[in-house]
């Protein structure tokens, strides 16, 4: 079985050392689902929601979250992150929302959290845009879908 990278031999945390991995071109996508009554989808679509943009605001709070996911994740590496792209594809017949998130970097490790922390707060962006209009909103299947780059080369979620 593989060891856990950030625990030490003594069972502590610790913050995995990088220093003598090369930088290659890393790249990662995420996706989360929200789901909703269905007249809270078509306030959504029809851009009737009291806070305004959904989608747009979701989108920046991804990209920014991306950004920000050091400062949450206690031991992620800050990154100098080159892309963040957040989209959402819609379906009327579940009443649900889902959220993809691709961050890219050149680098030593990996955008998978950055990835994963976008749609996570894109979701609860959502969340607090309709939530004077459906407290019922379910966030859910956040995961890896896949990750290009490094040592351990390309993970491809199987569907």
């Amino acid at each position: 079985m593989k060891k856990l990278s950030h625990i030490d031999d003594r069972g502590r945390a610790v913050m995995v050392d990088v220093s003598a991995k090369k930088e290659t071109g890393r790249e990662a996508l995420a996706t989360a689902t929200v789901k909703m009554k269905p007249e809270t989808l078509e306030i959504i679509l029809a851009g009737d929601t009291p806070k305004g943009d959904v989608y747009a605001a979701a989108r920046i709070a991804g990209i920014m979250a991306a950004k920000k996911t050091p400062a949450l994740i206690p031991l992620c590496h800050p990154l100098n992150i080159s892309s963040v792209e957040v989209e959402f594809e819609t379906d009327e017949m579940k009443n649900e929302i889902r959220i993809y998130a691709r961050a890219k970097i050149t680098g030593k490790t990996g955008v998978e959290m950055e990835a994963l922390t976008a749609v996570s707060v894109a979701a609860l962006t959502i969340y607090d845009m309709c939530k004077a209009v459906d407290r019922g909103i379910t966030l859910t299947d956040i995961m890896l879908l896949e990750k290009r780059g490094g040592k351990s080369g390309t993970y491809k979620r199987k569907t």
